[in-house]
């Protein structure tokens, strides 16, 4: 007879924590909402702001909208993973959201800007970044300017900021193209980068 005297392995499953970022106006919300209509078991964290919502925005839904006043009050309170003063508004991570998910076992996705990913990166080593750019600086432009909601001066202070958060990419694990209307190409890429992570030898620890 033969004996096996070893244990068969298999993938080890373990949260994961992903940020989606990458400069304005790149799809990031899409992205996001695109992943949710996929059906993937994962959580994801409502940010918060101090910004006004733009049109067909809800709140409790894509944001969680405070005032300047509350936001500060909250800072101070410690109830963000981290926070920053981003294009004249406060955004922030709420902590509780994002430990009770993975205390669960929940996979669990933020939608950052580079500066937050950057944030969470440093607090958290295992998160897996990744960030999304266009097929073209002409079709990003163009992202930007369909929204209306900029003025010109708002639109060169995003352009700017973007060249800038394009110089932190090393700190990225992945780069995605979301091109215009090839959001499921974005997905599949992405939703693989999942699975992939998920079949590690050695799983990633998200601590927090």
């Amino acid at each position: 007879m033969i004996e096996i005297d070893f244990e068969i392995k298999k993938p080890e499953k373990t949260p994961l924590l992903i940020v989606i970022s990458g400069p304005s106006g790149i799809g990031k919300d899409t992205v996001v909402d695109g992943l949710k209509e996929r059906g993937l078991p994962f959580h994801f964290v409502i940010t918060a702001t101090s910004r006004p919502p733009r049109e067909n925005e809800v709140p409790g839904v894509d944001y969680f909208f405070y005032d300047k006043e509350t936001f500060e009050e909250m800072i101070e309170a410690g109830e963000f993973l981290e926070h920053a003063w981003v294009y004249s508004a406060y955004k922030g991570v709420p902590k509780s959201q994002v430990r009770q998910a993975l205390d669960s076992g929940q996979d669990v996705v933020m939608r950052l800007d580079v500066q937050g990913a950057e944030t969470v990166k440093a607090l958290c080593p295992d998160a897996i970044l990744v960030f999304l750019t266009a097929s073209s600086k002409e079709e990003w432009l163009q992202r930007l300017k369909d929204r209306r909601s900029e003025t010109e001066e708002e639109l060169k202070l995003r352009v700017q900021t973007a060249k800038e958060e394009y110089q932190r990419l090393d700190l990225f694990d992945y780069i995605v193209v979301n091109e215009e209307n090839k959001l499921n190409r974005t997905l599949d890429v992405i939703e693989g980068i999942i699975t992939t992570e998920h079949h590690r030898v050695n799983p990633r620890r998200v601590q927090l």
